[in-house]
């Protein structure tokens, strides 16, 4: 490792932006490492456990908020299994529930906010790192179609299976504009490395991005900045994109070439797994254009990422932070340690 790293007692700052499974897949694997740990954690998912809370209590969605504190918490492995058990009961209130969603949001309510929600849990959990939810206030996911059809509702937006042109987001009342707090604009400012993904590009990864000053931070900050590529195309969201076809994608959306690096996983998912999935989630394994990752500004690593578990395609998460260490080691110091 390079002499700098070695003596420098500062560690990096990195932050990670996204939702959904792989968010916290990746973080169980980065808090192994001794590295200053954010995630940032969309709010506009509508479905499920989290949809029916978000929609009776008026609060952000806890169920990705849940994931990443289970993730990033040193607690016994009995106590994690209880804060995400969900009930399988036929009752119409509890069914489908996990515990930790309802935890999260009876805290949010003693205390006022899922902020001090979660700055609560994270000392109860013995979280290693910090967890902020992107907005203090539930948005949603407004999608418009190219053939210009709008639909609103994170849920919603896969089922059309249209072809997106934009998404964006507004809080409950749209006349306002969504913000982020204030420790999450400080934390992506400070960061000396961002990750941005995995995740689904249109409804886990941008709803955090089309948060103005969220994603204004992200343009401004002097971080590298790192995408990490999905597997796998999704059913009525990416069919048929590449891998530079992601990136395009978030660089239409943020009006400017800000992806520093990408990385790809270049091993070959199973014939048998492909368009197989139950839930319909995926279809095809994402193809490459290196030549046109380099056109849009970015640096290309690619290797094997692949991990199958479940008859499932996932990110290995062990593998993907054990590849960004690297690049932390290679960074240029300017980037490592800012005066």
């Amino acid at each position: 490792m390079n002499q700098v790293l070695k003596n420098k007692k500062q560690k990096i700052k990195m932050v990670v932006i996204g939702g959904g499974t792989g968010l916290p897949v990746l973080l169980t694997q980065l808090k192994k490492h001794d590295v200053d740990l954010t995630a940032i954690v969309t709010v506009a998912d509508d479905g499920g456990s989290s949809g029916i809370i978000r929609n009776h209590v008026n609060i952000i969605p806890p169920g990705d908020i849940r994931n990443c504190l289970i993730a990033l918490s040193d607690l016994p492995t009995i106590y994690k299994d209880i804060f995400q058990y969900r009930f399988d009961s036929k009752d119409d209130f509890f069914s489908g529930h996990a515990i930790g969603n309802l935890v999260i949001t009876a805290i949010a309510d003693m205390r006022g906010s899922v902020f001090e929600a979660v700055k609560l849990l994270s000392t109860m959990m013995a979280v290693n790192g910090k967890i902020y939810a992107a907005a203090e206030e539930p948005l949603t996911l407004i999608a418009e179609f190219v053939d210009g059809t709008v639909v609103r509702g994170e849920s919603k937006i896969a089922k059309s299976r249209k072809t997106i042109d934009r998404v964006y987001v507004k809080p409950l009342d749209e006349e306002k504009e969504a913000h982020a707090a204030r420790e999450v604009i400080n934390s992506i400012e400070e960061a000396d490395i961002i990750l941005i993904g995995p995740g689904s590009l249109y409804t886990s990864i941008l709803p955090n991005l089309m948060i103005s000053d969220l994603g204004q931070a992200v343009l401004r900050a002097k971080a590298e900045v790192v995408y990490i590529c999905n597997i796998m195309t999704q059913l009525g969201e990416t069919e048929n994109f590449s891998d530079a076809d992601h990136v395009r994608v978030l660089h239409k959306h943020m009006q400017q070439k800000f992806i520093n690096t990408v990385l790809v996983n270049t091993e070959r998912v199973p014939d048998a797994v492909l368009n197989q999935q139950a839930d319909e989630e995926y279809l095809l394994q994402v193809t490459h254009d290196f030549q046109a990752l380099r056109e849009e500004g970015c640096r290309v690593i690619s290797a094997d990422y692949l991990d199958m578990k479940n008859g499932g395609v996932y990110h290995d998460g062990s593998k993907v932070a054990t590849e960004v260490m690297n690049l932390i080691t290679n960074m240029p110091i300017s980037y490592k340690y800012k005066p």
